[in-house]
């Protein structure tokens, strides 16, 4: 695998000072320093430097006290094969894409389903900011602060059916903004999904922005999934339909291979993958580069106290 840093115009990054006092505060308050004091603080920076920002407040529930990836890795290194392959495509090919308007429709076995703007979907819920570590398949991890909300306040909203098992989630297709569609790799559009409880698991997250920022394009704007305890690609991007439904939904890396990606794709060191084993990871950004020492990867992503409940009796052997 090639590892990729790329140059970031200054626009496309936080102020250094701003970065570096988010930074410090984010720090202390998973120390257990800090408290409601940050409250004010997110409030006033907000949109101080940057229209582009979000008026999030850390959770410090869902914080950690790891180096958090810098954002030129964050927004240079990334899968996202409507744009391209490789993992500099997106960065390089994402400026074509138009956030603006932009509708979800929330459909299938609901009560009540939904058609909302982008604006709308923002002020369903007060909006967080969450560290989490990511895992991708290849044994690169990062981590991240996200800025969004848990997914489970807009599917209560919904009010789904006793009969909803599933939930789909559907990224836009367009051959005119993306010119990664145009490739036969996939089936398009991308589809992902996760079974209902997983789905209304607080750790999942609707996300809008990144490091206090609306998401850059290459990282999923406007709008995306951000599911920690799983491998990076079950964490949908640039949503347009969220679908409920009784039979467990096809998804796109399943379909092109469902050797290697399982439907669950729960980060699991005792399981290898076909090609490597994914018992240990190295992050991104770290100087060494390939040669960065390996970290031991932590089951479930080091989410097991949130999440290994629902997977109790199950043989995550099987269901990979």
């Amino acid at each position: 695998m090639r590892f990729i840093d790329k140059t970031i115009l200054p626009g496309d990054i936080t102020p250094q000072a701003v970065f570096e006092q988010r930074r410090s505060l984010i720090k202390a308050a998973a120390a257990g320093s800090f408290g409601a004091a940050l409250t004010p603080w997110f409030s006033r920076q907000a949109f101080a430097a940057n229209p582009d920002k979000l008026a999030a407040t850390l959770n410090p529930t869902y914080s950690s006290k790891e180096e958090m990836t810098p954002l030129k890795y964050v927004t240079s290194y990334n899968n996202f094969y409507e744009f391209g392959t490789d993992k500099a495509d997106p960065a390089e090919y994402a400026n074509t894409l138009q956030t603006r308007p932009w509708t979800i429709s929330i459909e299938g076995l609901v009560k009540k389903p939904l058609t909302l703007d982008i604006d709308a979907l923002l002020k369903i819920a007060p909006m967080e900011e969450r560290i989490y570590r990511m895992r991708c398949v290849e044994g690169w991890s990062m981590v991240i602060p996200w800025d969004g909300y848990s997914l489970s306040k807009l599917i209560t909203k919904v009010e789904p059916l006793a009969s909803a098992k599933y939930v789909e989630f559907v990224s836009l297709a367009d051959r005119k903004q993306m010119p990664g569609v145009k490739s036969s790799i996939i089936d398009w559009p991308y589809r992902e999904g996760l079974r209902m409880d997983e789905a209304m698991n607080p750790l999942t997250l609707l996300t809008f922005g990144l490091y206090g920022e609306v998401l850059p394009k290459q990282n999923g704007a406007p709008v995306r999934i951000v599911v920690p305890w799983k491998y990076g690609f079950k964490s949908a991007k640039s949503i347009v339909k969220i679908r409920f439904t009784e039979e467990m939904p096809k998804t796109s890396w399943n379909q092109i291979d469902a050797r290697e990606y399982g439907f669950y794709s729960n980060v699991n060191p005792q399981v290898d993958h076909p090609r490597w084993s994914q018992a240990t990871e190295r992050r991104i950004g770290d100087a060494k580069g390939v040669f960065a020492p390996k970290i031991k990867t932590q089951m479930f992503n080091g989410y097991a106290e949130q999440v290994a409940s629902m997977y109790t009796g199950m043989d995550l052997k099987k269901y990979y």
